[in-house]
């Protein structure tokens, strides 16, 4: 692990930038950013007292702070272990525990078990365990792991989906089985690992199988019968991808009628992939979700010429009937499997001399936005990483301007593409503190080989087109930690680790942010200036979302999942052979020596001071 600060370094280039994101090679002292300015706590949605974690992302905002502030910089370092929970399941843990009432609930990768843990007694015995029995078949069709990434809670009911493309509802007090909704079809591919939200009565969910080359969606959910209220597709005739009269994007290249069909081949929009398993953010005061779109299918690019609508991008929708309000493309015709999936993190800040709604979003190709939430417009968007696949992303069309001698060509490999086919960031979940106005990002460093190849549709098979080699980037490492300031538009600091840093963050009002490494630490850091105050070594891997609480007894708790998998851990939770550079989609070249490291777990584990 190497660390670096980066307070007070020079801008990365907005526009026509290809920097790699580090604003120069000079280190400064971890102690350099110390003094940074603390703010009242009041530039995001605000997230309750803390007590709890009733969200996945702790709020509808997807910040991932909290407000307490017992474990701080002065005694993190006497963290310690206050009980730990095996889930039986061996499997890439990227999920989210919720803590309610006294009462912790887990979801495992496949067979999506949902253990209810007691707080209130010693070692948190289990109250009770939901077992929903999902198709064995869907491990078959799940693209990059068997993971879940946590449940929802409202009204007394916990929320969540299986991998055979259900969601279920279930009384959180019992663990009885209120009702259960089948809304895909694994045949066809479709699979569904994200977590839910529940937003003014409806639940929303998505589906992933975008390699499969399902057509994507979003449906909403009545809470109270699991009866559809509305279902938005992300290819297709605007009726189906709920485009009316409201919808008005910012830029010109989303503009018009019927694009999710005339921007494909004829036809290709039916198996055009962009769905929807990454995480949703509510604004109330705005009445607007905003959410990601996947990847096109295939990979292959030559195969779908166009835009490729509405696939890879960011939606903005009214909850009530899912109507469009606006749309961006941020990769159109989507050349290395960068999906807009990640999360959109809802910030107030000032910009330019003016208070303004912000959107977040650390993209998978390479740029950070920051994004006007309310119309759309593109405020800025700066590599945050090594970015030689694009040229920077034009801030008066809003296009990214592709780099042509990168551009993926059938039958012809094609070499050093940064950033691989993960992105710079892919799912892992980044946290925003809004006391410091720092958003801790955990991503990756990797480039690729690419070759494009000729790809056939049949219902529920691989549609990738494409093979890949995924290795380090420039300096090796392959993982990054670090915060980041979207006003300054530049780190502030850095940690350098070994392998992509896989799991999510969260950062709290004692100035403590936390992690995991995929060897097993769980790390807490000074989020100031990102001096490591602590750490602890799991038993596996960890990919999942650490989360804090207060117990029963007063005290405040940090969980976090350990058992390493999903794509990127792949190669020990799915015995891949490493020697086979295309397994696990190209991602095991690049973690061969991971075995090494680490092995199947897992394992929940919670910490407190003494």
């Amino acid at each position: 692990m190497r660390f670096r600060a980066f307070a007070g370094a020079g801008l990365i280039t907005a526009v026509l930038g290809c920097t790699d994101g580090n604003g120069g090679d000079a280190a400064a002292s971890a102690g350099a950013a110390a003094n940074r300015t603390r703010v009242a706590d009041t530039t995001a949605i605000a997230s309750g007292s803390g007590a709890e974690w009733t969200q996945v992302a702790g709020d509808d905002a997807n910040t991932r702070y909290s407000p307490l502030d017992e474990i701080n910089t002065a005694n993190a370092a006497q963290l310690t272990l206050a009980w730990s929970f095996s889930t039986g399941v061996n499997r890439g843990q990227e999920a989210a525990p919720l803590v309610i009432d006294g009462t912790m609930y887990v979801v495992t990768p496949y067979p999506n078990i949902l253990y209810a843990l007691d707080l209130t007694q010693p070692g948190a015995p289990t109250r009770w365990t939901y077992r929903p029995e999902p198709l064995a078949a869907a491990q078959g069709v799940a693209c990059c792991d068997v993971v879940n990434r946590g449940p929802a809670y409202a009204d007394g009911r916990i929320f969540y989906n299986t991998l055979d493309a259900h969601t279920v509802a279930v009384d959180a007090a019992t663990g009885r089985e209120i009702w259960r909704t089948r809304l895909g079809d694994i045949n066809r591919g479709e699979t569904m690992t994200m977590a839910p939200l529940v937003v003014k009565g409806k639940v929303l969910v998505g589906v992933s199988g975008g390699e499969f080359g399902v057509r994507g969606w979003l449906t909403a959910l009545d809470a109270a019968s699991g009866a559809i209220a509305w279902r938005a597709y992300h290819t297709g005739p605007d009726a189906d991808v709920l485009i009316g009269d409201r919808f008005k994007p910012f830029y010109a290249m989303d503009q018009g009628t019927d694009l999710g069909v005339t921007s494909w081949p004829p036809d290709m929009w039916r198996t055009g992939g962009g769905g929807v398993w990454g995480f949703i953010s509510y604004d109330p005061d705005l009445d607007l979700i905003y959410y990601g779109t996947a990847n096109p299918g295939p990979w292959n690019p030559d195969l779908r010429p166009g835009d490729n609508k509405w696939t890879a991008g960011i939606f903005a929708r009214d909850p009530d009937d899912g109507a469009a309000v606006w749309f961006y493309q941020t990769s159109p015709h989507d050349l290395y499997d960068h999906d807009g999936i990640n999360e959109s993190i809802l910030v107030d800040l000032p910009w330019q001399g003016r208070d303004r709604k912000l959107l977040l979003h650390p993209g998978r190709n390479g740029y950070m936005y920051v994004i006007d939430r309310a119309t759309g417009e593109v405020l800025a968007a700066d590599a945050f990483g090594f970015v030689n696949s694009a040229r920077g992303v034009d801030l008066r069309t809003g296009r990214l301007i592709p780099e042509p001698s990168k551009a993926p060509v059938t039958g012809r490999v094609v070499r050093m593409i940064c950033p691989a086919a993960p992105g710079m960031k892919d799912w892992q979940p980044a946290a925003w503190s809004p006391r410091l106005r720092l958003l801790f990002v955990p991503h990756q460093n990797l480039c690729m080989d690419h070759e494009a190849l000729e790809a056939n549709y049949i219902s529920g098979t691989p549609y990738l087109g494409a093979d890949a080699k995924y290795y380090g980037g420039p300096g090796g490492w392959r993982g990054r930690f670090g915060a980041w300031d979207p006003v300054a538009r530049e780190w502030a600091w850095t940690i350098e680790e070994n392998f992509p840093v896989w799991s999510g963050a969260l950062v709290t009002a004692g100035d403590v942010a936390f992690y995991g490494t995929m060897e097993g630490w769980f790390k807490a850091v000074d989020a100031a200036s990102g001096r490591e105050l602590w750490r602890f070594k799991t038993g596996s891997g960890i990919i999942g979302q650490p989360v804090t609480y207060r117990g029963p007894d007063g005290k405040q708790y940090v969980a976090i999942l350990s058992g390493v998998g999903g794509w990127s851990g792949a190669i020990v939770s799915a015995d891949l052979d490493p020697r086979d550079s295309t397994a696990g989609a190209g991602f095991a070249s690049a973690m061969r020596d991971l075995p090494q490291h680490t092995t199947k777990g897992g394992t929940l584990y919670v910490f407190a001071l003494p």
